[in-house]
């Protein structure tokens, strides 16, 4: 079996990776807050978790890993959308959860085992604040029941900094009912007006920390092996769902590996609407394919900060073209199911070096081109294909790829096609260049080969 690395930032360092149970492996990963489209964050994130739960599939079998990504679709800024727009809360969280799901589909994300939803585990939450009343890590106060951070004495071990460095710029609510400024909402009161739910402390709704341990833990167990998501969630998400889970569950671990993707940033800065560089993959996904976004993702660590810029992106495209143009030369040979190179596994299983288990799809590609046997172009389109798998690329038709999905004008260019056919038939080579190159100037590629002309889209 093979090994594999991971960059734990419980231990800041990379680690080998040995789970609680072999036979049930298991992983946790931060979803979205339901409110608005998916920004680019959004898409990164998912990707990178994506190539562990397929390494994690493929070494330790697809039956025995159990992968969980929640939503968030109870929060302040879901409230805030429903009084900026007027519209139902329902209706917000319904329309952004589709949207949602319908990117990571775009990006060609499998889907995770569970995908459950805040509003449906509030039980499991009310029961979790019990128990750390009980274990004498909660409190009171003015209608809330707030985490003592004082009742841990390791609190802070997740992002290691002191108390001071973690309230220094963090965004923590100052409120004089609280015993300490660090001290987070477990359950806090809502109006009448306001989404909440009747609990033993009076109307009201969950802390956000609350949420991924109530679901993590009922879903995985008190103790499972990884726990991932942004790096910009480790203080204060994961530091206070780790610490509300260790203290609710006395002698358990919660999750024994903590793995974060690396920063996104735009054009060498970070992504934000005040700068002008904040975009929804709806606006990048109008400038190029879904897999080149996900395949400029993979072209970066995903531990590291990511930079993304439009070049990039048409760079990964054209990369895109490259690959599908081999594949596209060999439709009609049938690939075999086969394993994927032990290179490919092992770059990813040395902590997702994806830059790496890349170079090896490049070979695979320059093999395919150079092959001169049709034993040899099977042996590597199946070895190309195989590969591509784990990092999920290369699953679309080649001649969807380039012709794009079926439109209105597929009919109409194969009508030029045909009637320039006629033309050299007719050895009027004027006309058939002026269609030829009619084509080109719209975007539209002829290749004539010796089964006729084929066509694509630049």
């Amino acid at each position: 079996m093979v090994d594999i690395y991971l960059h734990n930032t419980l231990k800041r360092r990379k680690e080998k990776f040995v789970p609680i149970d072999c036979n049930n492996v298991r992983m946790y990963v931060c979803g979205p807050t339901v409110y608005d489209k998916a920004h680019l964050g959004n898409g990164k994130t998912p990707v990178s978790y994506d190539v562990l739960f397929r390494l994690l599939r493929h070494v330790y079998g697809t039956e025995h890993v159990t992968y969980v990504s929640n939503i968030t679709d109870v929060d302040d800024k879901i409230l805030n959308k429903h009084k900026q727009t007027g519209k139902p809360i329902r209706e917000i969280t319904e329309e952004t959860y589709n949207w949602y799901i319908a990117d990571m589909k775009k990006l060609n994300n499998l889907e995770p085992n569970y995908r459950p939803r805040a509003t449906d585990y509030i039980g499991d939450m009310i029961e979790l604040v019990k128990r750390l009343l009980a274990n004498g890590h909660a409190y009171e106060a003015a209608g809330h029941v707030l985490f003592d951070v004082d009742s841990m004495p390791d609190y802070g071990c997740l992002s290691g900094r002191s108390m001071k460095e973690m309230l220094a710029g963090a965004r923590v609510e100052v409120a004089d009912y609280k015993k300490n400024p660090a001290d987070f909402v477990l359950w806090k009161p809502s109006d009448a007006d306001e989404p909440g739910w009747e609990s033993p402390w009076g109307y009201g709704r969950p802390g956000w920390h609350l949420e991924c341990s109530a679901m993590s833990s009922k879903l995985l167990g008190n103790d499972f092996d990884i726990h991932g998501g942004g790096s910009d969630l480790i203080f204060p998400h994961h530091e206070n769902e780790c610490a509300q889970s260790c203290c609710a569950f006395e002698g358990t671990r919660f999750a024994h590996y903590w793995v974060h993707a690396g920063m996104l940033m735009v054009d060498g800065v970070k992504m934000s609407k005040s700068l002008g560089n904040f975009y929804t993959l709806d606006e990048v996904l109008e400038k190029a394919p879904a897999e080149a976004l996900r395949l400029l993702f993979l072209t970066s660590h995903y531990h590291q900060p990511f930079n993304f810029t439009f070049d990039g992106l048409q760079a990964a495209k054209q990369t895109l073209d490259k690959f599908y143009n081999a594949l596209l030369k060999v439709r009609d040979i049938e690939a075999d199911k086969t394993e994927p190179d032990a290179r490919v596994v092992e770059a990813l299983a040395d902590d997702l070096n994806t830059p790496l288990a890349l170079t090896y799809l490049h070979e695979n590609v320059n093999n395919l081109n150079k092959a001169e046997t049709e034993a040899d172009r099977k042996k590597y389109k199946s070895e190309l294909l195989a590969n591509a798998y784990l990092l999920g690329l290369l699953w679309q038709d080649p001649e969807v790829w380039f012709k794009g999905d079926a439109g209105g004008d597929d009919a109409e260019i194969e009508k030029l096609i045909a009637a320039r056919a006629e033309a050299k038939k007719n050895k009027d080579w004027a006309a058939a260049d002026k269609i030829r190159n009619d084509l080109k100037e719209k975007g539209i590629v002829l290749e004539d080969g010796p089964n006729g002309t084929t066509w694509k889209r630049l």
